[in-house]
């Protein structure tokens, strides 16, 4: 296969891409290496994965309307997993333009170029945080998401409405992932366990949201690929028995699905850092905070629609995650 991975220098994309090169699957990867966290990670990832022959880079910002279409006009790919985007919900409070230009004209850069390039399956990310308001657990896709409270969950389902448009207007079969807070080796600095990692090595306070009451359902990177591998191969057909009086929002009468990807298993803040702290051998300065604007206290996935139809559910411990995090972080870092 040939396979354009967007955002390839990021975590997802990175661990992504190197899966299916292991597979021997020719990858093309772009990214704009932006400095919304470190480039040294990122330019440390595209060093591990420029090694294989079949991988090839290019630096490219997904809302560059000419070098996107260009792009398409040069390669044919069998599938897009579309994985760039301007992630954190925090920081869209107060970059909001940022999030527009990446993740409203950039996907909308990648619609055009699979809607002319006849692409057989759009993958794209989507996000927990797309449940917003809602209160009701596990979140289930096929309940409304018509509440954000984060300007970044906005984005991500005006994504999911874009790529139903396309599904519906050009036949263009897309694939909506909602991820449920990834983490694992090779992560963004920006997400808890990378923070609270490097805080407590450093002996420096660690900041708890909403006084540690907090529940996420984590799920680790392989976790994530597995998926991701799967559904790449399952390209969505419409459901005819969908009804307008009665529609269900995970499914269509056009080539397009949304799945949850979590572990449907929500661990407690504290038992999180608890954990950490225990694999760290080291016990955590806490600073207990309010909640922050845009965050939700609770997140749990139903993923039983993506175990359905791949066979699959994430499985992987926090214990098992946090220590092969822990792991990667001190070699890396040499601490």
């Amino acid at each position: 296969m040939h396979v354009l991975v967007t955002g390839a220098a990021g975590f997802i994309g990175f661990h992504l891409a190197l899966r299916l090169l292991e597979q021997g699957t020719r990858v093309v990867g772009i990214d704009n290496l932006n400095e919304y966290y470190d480039p040294v990670l990122k330019k440390d990832r595209l060093t591990l994965l420029e090694k294989d022959r079949n991988f090839s880079f290019l630096k490219l910002d997904c809302a560059d309307r000419e070098g996107m279409a260009s792009l398409f006009s040069r390669e044919s790919f069998d599938i897009v997993v579309h994985l760039a985007a301007q992630a954190g919900v925090r920081y869209s409070v107060h970059n909001p333009f940022v999030y527009a230009d990446a993740n409203i004209l950039g996907f909308l850069s990648i619609l055009e170029g699979c809607r002319y390039g006849g692409l057989p399956h759009l993958v794209f990310a989507s996000t927990s945080s797309v449940y917003g308001a809602n209160t009701k657990l596990p979140f289930s896709v096929h309940d409304s998401v018509d509440h954000p409270i984060s300007l970044y969950a906005a984005t991500k389902k005006a994504n999911e409405l874009m790529a139903h448009s396309y599904a519906s207007l050009y036949n263009l079969p897309c694939t909506g992932l909602r991820f449920f807070t990834v983490y694992g080796p090779w992560g963004r600095p920006d997400m808890a366990l990378f923070k609270f990692t490097k805080a407590i090595l450093e002996d420096t306070p660690i900041d708890i949201y909403n006084y540690g009451k907090m529940k996420r359902d984590f799920t680790f990177i392989d976790d994530i690929i597995e998926g991701i591998c799967r559904i790449m191969m399952i390209q969505p057909k419409p459901n005819f028995s969908w009804d307008g009086d009665n529609p269900d929002p995970a499914t269509s009468t056009a080539p397009y699905r949304i799945y949850n990807i979590g572990g449907s298993n929500p661990v407690e803040l504290m038992h999180f850092i608890d954990v950490l702290e225990k694999t760290l051998a080291k016990k955590a300065k806490k600073n207990l905070l309010p909640l922050q604007m845009g965050d939700v206290v609770a997140t749990s996935a139903d993923a039983r629609d993506l175990e359905t139809v791949t066979g699959f559910l994430p499985a992987i411990p926090i214990e098992e995650g946090i220590q092969r995090f822990v792991e990667w972080y001190r070699s890396y870092y040499r601490v």
